[in-house]
């Protein structure tokens, strides 16, 4: 089984309310190969939501209480991200997921790269908060640019 980021399936879940749904990916929704979770929504966030991103860290500090989670208006959202990690791991476990595609430079689902905390668009080296944990758990992240090159 193959759990998809939400968004890139067509769910209107990602902070501004929009979605990236990716068709090759939708597909395998449609056939019964894979299903879908938003870390973020799991944790409690609504959508729309303020963008947040990872000041201090990456998602690895995020979860050794090293590096939080700030929204662009200040929030700390930091439990809501760990939450919804939590909850994403647990699905996995329930489903027996062997493949995990989450949407690139999330702070929540960023497998190489995610934005580096100031908001201006500029990104670093790092894994958001639930491909961190889901590493720490052995299991490998791709994103959506990973997949299309498979």
């Amino acid at each position: 089984m193959i759990l998809i980021s939400s968004c890139l399936i067509g769910e209107h879940v990602r902070y501004d309310g929009g979605t990236q749904g990716q068709p090759s990916l939708i597909q395998l929704i449609e056939e019964g190969r894979a299903i879908h979770a938003c870390p973020e929504v799991l944790g409690g966030l609504s959508t729309p939501r303020d963008p947040a991103e990872i000041v201090g860290g990456d998602g690895f500090d995020v979860l050794d209480g090293k590096a939080k989670v700030i929204t662009i208006s200040g929030k700390d959202v930091t439990e809501a991200f760990i939450k919804g990690a939590e909850q994403t791991l647990q699905i996995l476990k329930d489903n027996l997921v062997d493949t995990v595609i989450l949407k690139a430079n999330s702070p929540s689902c960023g497998n190489t790269q995610i934005y580096d905390g100031s908001f201006s668009g500029t990104k670093k080296q790092g894994l958001g908060v639930t491909s961190a944990l889901l590493s720490r758990h052995g299991i490998q992240v791709m994103s959506e640019q990973d997949y299309s090159l498979s």
